[in-house]
């Protein structure tokens, strides 16, 4: 009984000095408790903070690559700016040529004008009120303010092309002529430039043109055939074929 007695009394010296130890030791493992607990909470806000550093530095990158990238668009615009400087300079330089080509062509114009008309004056009087027309036409296109110069260049250039080509076409038209102080109906045949022969409409009358005097002169009933041939020929009624045709009357 005395051993179980002291037994108890060692027992509860063992509990008293396990909780006098724990006692102690309380404060420690609260402060480490608390240091665990701050530590992981640093943990996480180190955690935080490298991860928002991640962020600024993939924005940094991405950054970076943008400012790269419009640099080198920069550049190219400086490219482009430049070119289009140089061509303002060059489309200046040209509207000045322009404008001294343009003060130098209209006096080139209207002297081609009255080349035509004399040429047109000193040849085979054919199509006379056609011929004309285009060139008061030419004259009266000079003074309008509302035609552009390339325009009046085009129609001078298309009237001396129209000229040309009288040269290599044959053609057949109506027309009044005087023969022996009267007015006739009759027809026109043209050969290029070489003949111009009319022939009343009963083909009992026909006449050429002649070069050297600038004078009609009758022809002999003999042509008549041939003129008739050679008319309906021009019209396109003929098949093309030989022609027996006075080209030349001399003295």
């Amino acid at each position: 009984m005395k051993l179980f007695n002291t037994l108890l009394v060692s027992t509860a010296l063992l509990s008293a000095s396990a909780f006098a130890q724990e006692q102690e030791l309380a404060p420690a493992i609260d402060a480490a408790k608390e240091i665990n607990e701050s530590a992981a909470t640093s943990q996480q806000r180190i955690d935080g903070i490298t991860d928002q550093i991640d962020s600024k530095l993939q924005q940094f990158k991405t950054l970076n690559k943008e400012i790269e990238g419009l640099n080198i668009y920069n550049q190219q615009l400086q490219k482009q700016i430049a070119n289009q400087e140089q061509e303002m300079a060059d489309l200046n330089a040209a509207i000045d040529e322009v404008s001294v080509i343009e003060r130098q062509i209209t006096p080139l114009m209207i002297r081609m004008i009255d080349g035509l008309e004399q040429f047109i004056a000193l040849d085979v009087p054919f199509l006379p009120q056609e011929r004309a027309d285009r060139i008061a036409n030419l004259k009266s296109m000079m003074d309008r303010a509302d035609v552009a110069s390339s325009e009046k260049f085009r129609r001078v250039m298309e009237a001396y092309q129209v000229e040309m080509d009288y040269g290599r076409t044959m053609e057949a038209y109506t027309g009044i002529h005087n023969i022996d102080g009267q007015e006739r109906d009759v027809e026109f045949l043209r050969l290029g430039r070489t003949a111009l022969i009319y022939q009343t409409r009963d083909a009992s009358t026909q006449g050429v043109w002649n070069k050297q005097t600038r004078q009609w002169e009758e022809l002999d009933s003999s042509y008549r055939t041939q003129i008739t041939k050679a008319l309906r020929m021009a019209k396109k009624q003929l098949a093309p074929d030989l022609l027996m045709l006075p080209v030349a009357i001399t003295d």
